[in-house]
């Protein structure tokens, strides 16, 4: 027996042990495939857009936690709201929260519409599943609609909502279930019609879907669709929201009012885990209303005093220093940088999103490995951290775009970094083949010896 490591042992340990704990206990593929993409480093300090490395090396953010680190990276005033609750009862589920109730309270003012009641849990997943259990009980359908490449996570009832490939080992899923085409209002009225879904749930920008707007209108008149079918809409703002698309969620865009919200990532500043969903007082009242029902959905963890303090702390620091706002003007900036660049060169196909949630999708070599032509974007992402120190990653519905998410704290210096890292990536290799077949050697040659 190897005995147990301490966390003292655990903070000193090489990253060469690090890695092989992972692998042999953890996830050996992912383990791999980090290895693969020169993400096997050991990260030991992380401050604002940086992170550092044993070396170290300097590294920037532009992933940002998939949206969870809108703030940046332990931000001080995050740690500072942890430190100020650390002699409150943590978990005490047999009280009322000093300060559950007060976050509650601030996302009522700062959502959209009527939503006022919250539940308060631990990450997007369980947003989802409540969300769902909610549109059930309320209104007394069993059905659910959602989109084709959509995710709104891998838990047993989220999954069942989620449009691509994770679902086939798991079946049979949920029931009642049924995909239509994101931003395809004929065949969402068709479906709806039928009177048979409590909810109808999508993401404002999808996001493991590449990065995907929906087409001008679709929004609003998937809104008046489900109001005139007594579906109620949820949208899933958990990675657009609190900022990350230029307004504070991502639905404002369009001025729609929906049902239910999910959300969680950036709520919890980086720093707790913390989730929720919020509706409407009818629709609360409808679902958990009486003595009968009100305990019928509970969370051990959900609405702790340290995760209910970072989360009213985060949104006083969003509305203070404006980061919607600056997501906006940050965002604008990237993407006009991008955009010209993918008309200069062959390489990129498309650059889309809004504020700072931009996809670059890169054209897929008709000749080339397999590893090389459909993830063209991972090895970009590769050569990006390794030879220029950013942080970045594919989508995960589609391999093929390189997602730039960066906290909403990214000065423009930093944004101008990297598209200049982009352009010189491009610049280099005009060719699509010469390109895939480049990136794949260099990332291959430090696993195998061949240079690079």
């Amino acid at each position: 027996m190897k005995g147990i490591i301490t966390l003292e042992e655990a903070l000193e340990s090489s990253r060469e042990e690090v890695v092989e704990r992972y692998r042999r206990h953890v996830n050996p593929e992912l383990a791999n495939l980090l290895a693969l993409l020169g993400y096997d480093r050991k990260f030991c300090r992380a401050e604002g857009m940086k992170i550092f490395d044993e070396t170290g090396r300097e590294y920037l953010d532009f992933l940002g936690g998939y949206g969870a680190l809108n703030l940046g990276h332990n931000h001080p005033e995050l740690l500072e709201a942890l430190k100020s609750v650390l002699e409150l009862p943590n978990i005490f589920q047999a009280s009322i929260g000093i300060l559950n109730g007060a976050l509650a309270q601030a996302l009522a003012e700062i959502t959209p519409g009527d939503l006022n009641m919250s539940f308060l849990c631990n990450s997007g997943a369980e947003a989802v599943e409540g969300a769902l259990k909610l549109a059930r009980i309320s209104t007394g359908r069993k059905g659910f609609l959602y989109t084709e490449n959509s995710f709104h996570g891998k838990s047993f009832g989220a999954l069942s909502v989620t449009g691509r490939k994770y679902q086939k080992p798991f079946k049979p899923l949920l029931p009642g279930c049924q995909m239509v085409p994101y931003g395809d209002v004929s065949a969402l009225k068709k479906e709806l019609m039928s009177g048979e879904y409590a909810g109808f749930i999508l993401e404002p920008i999808q996001g493991e879907g590449g990065i995907i707007t929906p087409p001008e209108g679709y929004l609003q008149e998937a809104e008046a669709l489900c109001r005139k079918y007594g579906t109620l809409l949820i949208a899933d703002e958990i990675q657009t929201g609190f900022g990350r698309t230029g307004k504070m969620f991502g639905v404002e865009h369009d001025g729609v009012e929906p049902d239910i919200m999910t959300l969680a990532k950036s709520l919890g500043g980086g720093v707790m885990p913390l989730g929720a969903y919020i509706a409407s007082d009818e629709i609360w009242k409808k679902g958990y209303g009486s003595r009968e029902k009100f305990l019928l959905h509970t969370s051990t963890f959900g609405g702790n005093s340290f995760a209910s303090a970072v989360g009213l702390k985060t949104i006083e620091i969003l509305l203070r220093d404006r980061l919607d706002e600056r997501s906006d003007v940050m965002g604008r900036r990237l993407m006009d940088r991008l955009e010209k660049i993918s008309r200069e060169y062959s390489l990129i196909k498309e650059i889309r999103g809004r504020g700072l949630m931009i996809g670059a999708e890169f054209y897929r070599p008709k000749v080339a490995a397999k590893i090389s032509g459909e993830y063209l974007a991972g090895m970009v992402c590769g050569i990006l951290l390794q030879q220029y120190g950013i942080i970045t990653a594919f989508t995960i519905n589609n391999p093929n775009v390189i997602r730039f998410e960066p906290p909403l704290i990214v000065e423009k210096e930093e944004v101008d970094y990297v598209a200049d890292s982009m352009e010189a990536i491009c610049r280099e290799q005009k060719n699509f083949l010469g390109v895939s077949l480049n990136i794949a050697r260099k990332l291959m040659g430090r696993k195998m010896g061949f240079g690079g």
